[in-house]
């Protein structure tokens, strides 16, 4: 009997290692970016194996079948509440703007509500704990971190305060944003009976989610008449040592309250498969003009985004863009850069003060082009400028979590409060002007003048950027 001659362990790793490169070469394009189909095809074709353990843990940005189908039998929901608003409350902003912006995230703007901008990071902890006291009814916070410190026992006891009322108080929190906290949190509100759930939880084998696809947004609502929006989350302003937040978050009530409540309850839902609660349309209480957009892997396109391109190109006079993280797909230069060659003033605000250094790297990369563009860097000082807004020609303001960045547009599931009347936007754009007076302007010929490794370090981390 002939032995069996086994091959050689050498030449099948290194067939191995071409059958995965080549593979990646059909699979990895599949709707994806330019830019991150050829950062996963180097990660691969460099390191083909630990490349594609990695690709199958994170590289496929859409939610699971199972997710999904939860997500389409929602849709009715979100269309009668759309409706019921549309139906009920004062009309909203008849512009393209709204309609388009109903598209993407399918929830209308309405009229009829108050609007204010809070920018104090220790006043909204105190206007919140305030609301939460006078709820009567129901509390629901959805927050990417809720931590068990100072601010996060303090939200705890005013939510026991009111589960002594009687009020119905749920909490949903993001595993991954609060690891830190998350055990202690858990059963800080356990053992003041609030219901606390965890958006998309990590799981590694049954129902298998990803770990880097997060609930990345910051919804409160009271009695289901005041909300907030923003990027503001429980958790003390310098958390990190050495760093101090600023924050940007909208407390609105009136009927626009409605939309934010659908969104809490359809997340609730698609983590307990709950029914999703009921929402009421609350009454006018003013004349702000407002329009809630979710955005997220749920949906077919990346609302934020496409929103923030299609308004650079429709910009006549200036727009001013504040995020701590600054990592734009091809679109949004290219649209920043025709803005700003159409004579368009473009001020991007970002933050001096790092806490994610390989991200700061990645996002240094693109000063140059921008600079010579003509679109005018800020750098904020003193603290991590954690806020996220846009104004565009006085027409528009948008408040909420969104980091202009792959992440925040692909991945992250998002909420952003677009402002319509120029009350709204005209407080906005005066903290925009605080944030100025507070930057120190990036000069062209001076950035350029930086170390050659410095430059090196920060093209390396862009290749990566897409994957970050």
């Amino acid at each position: 009997m002939a032995a069996v001659t086994l091959p050689d362990p050498r030449t099948a790793w290194y067939a191995a290692e071409w059958i995965i490169r080549i593979g990646a070469l059909a699979a990895v394009p599949l709707r994806r970016s330019p830019a991150a189909t050829a950062s996963w095809l180097l990660l691969i074709f460099f390191l083909p194996v630990p490349g594609l353990v990695l690709f199958l843990m994170i590289g496929r940005p859409h939610f699971p079948e199972w997710r999904q189908q939860r997500w389409k039998a929602l849709h009715p929901y979100f269309a009668d509440i759309a409706a019921r608003i549309e139906a009920d409350a004062p009309p909203g902003e008849c512009s393209e703007i709204g309609g388009f912006a109903h598209r993407l995230g399918r929830l209308p703007a309405c009229g009829g509500n108050m609007v204010e901008l809070i920018d104090d990071y220790d006043g909204m902890i105190d206007r919140l704990v305030g609301d939460i006291d006078g709820a009567a009814e129901r509390v629901d916070i959805l927050v990417y971190i809720f931590a068990n410190d100072m601010v996060g026992r303090r939200i705890a006891a005013a939510l026991g305060r009111a589960r002594t009322r009687g009020v119905a108080v749920r909490v949903m929190f993001d595993p991954v944003g609060s690891h830190h906290w998350r055990r202690g949190t858990l059963k800080l509100l356990r053992g003041i009976d609030v219901d606390v759930r965890e958006a998309l939880p990590v799981r590694w084998l049954w129902r298998r989610t990803r770990s880097d696809m997060r609930n990345h947004r910051k919804l409160f609502a009271i009695d289901g008449r005041v909300g907030y929006a923003g990027s503001q989350n429980l958790v003390t302003k310098d958390f990190r040592p050495g760093v101090v937040n600023r924050e940007l978050v909208a407390r609105v009530t009136g009927p626009a309250v409605a939309s934010l409540m659908a969104v809490v309850a359809g997340d609730w839902s698609l983590e307990t498969e709950d029914e999703p609660a009921a929402v009421t349309i609350p009454d006018a209480v003013g004349h702000a003009r407002v329009q809630l957009l979710p955005s997220g892997a749920d949906y077919p396109l990346e609302g934020f985004e496409t929103l923030l391109v299609w308004q650079l190109h429709r910009a006549c006079d200036r727009v001013v863009l504040v995020t701590p993280y600054f990592i734009p797909d091809e679109a949004v230069l290219a649209a920043m850069r025709s803005a700003a060659a159409r004579g368009v003033t473009v001020d991007l605000i970002v933050s001096a003060v790092v806490d994610q250094h390989i991200v700061h790297l990645a996002q240094c990369s693109y000063y140059d082009a921008l600079l010579s563009a003509g679109i005018r860097i800020h750098l904020f000082r003193d603290f991590l400028l954690h806020a996220k807004n846009v104004s565009v020609d006085s027409r528009l303001g948008i408040v909420g979590s969104s980091n202009v960045d792959l992440r925040s547009f692909q991945l992250n599931e998002e909420a952003s409060l677009l402002l319509y009347d120029s009350d709204a936007i005209g407080a906005l754009e005066r903290i925009q002007e605080a944030y100025l007076d507070g930057s120190d302007c990036v000069d062209l010929m001076t950035w350029r003048a930086r170390p050659k490794v410095r430059r090196l370090i920060e093209n390396i981390a862009r290749i990566m950027s897409p994957l970050l």
